[in-house]
């Protein structure tokens, strides 16, 4: 990094017209290679001044850095970046109309830490865009806060692929490094290059199916809204305890890639991952229906993985910034954290608009109390062909069934059953999925023969 102090306003103008238009310090630079020694220690030193000479690192700065025992560190700046950085806040906000307070909100937003009034952090690249952004705002074409949003948004999924690339490269690395036969450099030429092009390419498949979303779904505050669904990995707290990290992280992969297979595939959204739970959106509520069920069937069939308890709830939602808030979520988040290990949870609103495709059958719930909502009759859902075939089997459902009805019908009317008093629940116990109908059915047992059809 250069000690000169940072340009004016009339000495950056052709170092952004450089950058703007590909400058010989930018395009005409042999594409990098991205070299492993950067993301480990004890990285011979020799391969790593190579590496620099390779990338055109001045060799002042070469020599500074080794001087500094910062090799790595400089090897990092040019090639994940390759860039220089001359200007400071003043500078910036001089060269693009912006105040310096919202440069740097702007830099905070993408998640950056805030620079001193003198410290040298920006690009030319990085003034052209803030420079973008000022146009944008004093043109009226985006709200300031709209402006602000958004930079939130990139920066906090460009924090993430960057992330993920960055913990990927080193985990091969990590795996070559223990053959004889591999050199401890990895190439990967041209990569870092290609990357910028094909997120370029990802974002514009997603604009254009968050696009068509939008269009198809129509008014749907005008409808019966959309249903959001939360899938918890049963007893991942406790595994968490005895696991490994290598363990736990595969066991998390495997959960995730599991979520977006079933989410995607049935027509849903995968809103985002919270460690051991998933949250989904989806438009359809027979879809809805599908992948939570198809989440509960998988996760048994997965070996790797415990049981997934799932929650669903329909109704109106607010999205922004590619999350998703509102009582419909609340409920949903609830729902899932009441269900026992393999079953689905869902919302008497989801359940009334389910019962009218035969697809599907349910058993109710006692009114239960829900933090922050109120007194709310779930129902467990399953599929209706995964019906008891012993004459036993089919005696237990149908008094699951009157059982049911007795329940729903003081419900309705705001009668509580006599000696059943239900506190507010939060998080039970993971009990014994074996267990679940018989603990779930003493909630809803009235106190009258279940014989009796008019009881």
């Amino acid at each position: 990094m250069s000690d000169e102090p940072s340009p004016t306003s009339t000495d950056v103008e052709p170092d952004l017209a450089s950058a703007a238009g590909g400058g010989p310090d930018v395009d005409d630079r042999e594409a990098p290679t991205l070299e492993m020694p950067v993301v480990r220690l004890g990285v011979p030193e020799e391969e790593l001044l190579a590496l620099l000479r390779a990338l055109g690192v001045p060799h002042d700065e070469i020599e500074q850095a080794e001087a500094d025992g910062t090799l790595v560190m400089l090897a990092i700046d040019h090639l994940a970046l390759g860039q220089e950085i001359r200007y400071d806040v003043g500078a910036v906000a001089g060269q693009t109309g912006l105040t310096e307070e919202d440069v740097r909100h702007i830099w905070r937003s993408l998640g950056f830490p805030e620079p001193a009034d003198d410290e040298v952090v920006f690009s030319d690249q990085d003034v052209l865009n803030m420079r973008a952004v000022a146009e944008l705002m004093e043109a009226g074409i985006v709200r300031p806060d709209i402006a602000f949003a958004m930079t939130r948004v990139v920066g906090s999924s460009m924090a993430r692929v960057a992330s993920a690339i960055v913990d990927a490269v080193s985990a091969q690395a990590e795996d070559l490094q223990t053959e004889a036969s591999v050199q401890p450099v990895l190439r990967a030429g041209g990569f870092l290059p290609m990357f910028p092009a094909i997120l370029e390419q990802v974002w514009r498949r997603h604009l254009q199916a968050a696009a068509r979303r939008k269009l198809l779904r129509g008014d749907i505050e005008e409808g019966q809204g959309q249903v959001v669904g939360f899938a918890d990995l049963v007893g991942f707290t406790a595994l968490s305890q005895q696991a490994t990290d290598e363990e736990l992280a595969r066991v998390v992969d495997q959960f995730e890639r599991l979520a977006y297979d079933v989410v995607v595939a049935g027509g849903g959204r995968v809103v985002k991952m919270i460690g051991d739970e998933v949250m989904f959106l989806v438009d359809d509520p027979v879809a809805a229906a599908d992948i939570a069920l198809g989440l509960a069937d998988a996760s048994r069939q997965t070996d790797e993985l415990t049981d997934v308890r799932v929650g669903l709830a329909v109704g109106p939602v607010l999205e922004r910034e590619g999350d998703v808030f509102g009582a419909t979520v609340n409920l949903a988040s609830r729902a899932t954290a009441i269900a026992y290990p393999g079953t689905v949870v869902v919302s008497p609103e989801l359940r009334a608009v389910l019962t009218e495709h035969g697809d599907y059958a349910f058993r109710g719930l006692r009114p239960r109390s829900l933090k922050n909502i109120g007194r709310v009759a779930l129902s467990v859902m399953r599929r209706a062909d995964d019906r008891p075939t012993t004459i036993r089997d089919v005696i237990d459902d149908r008094r699951k069934q009157i059982r049911e009805a007795v329940t729903e019908r003081l419900s309705a009317i705001g009668v509580d059953l006599p000696g059943v008093e239900e506190p507010t629940i939060e998080e039970p116990p993971e009990g014994d999925p074996s267990d679940a109908d018989a603990e779930q059915d003493e909630d809803v047992t009235p106190e009258a023969d279940p014989a009796d059809p008019d009881a």
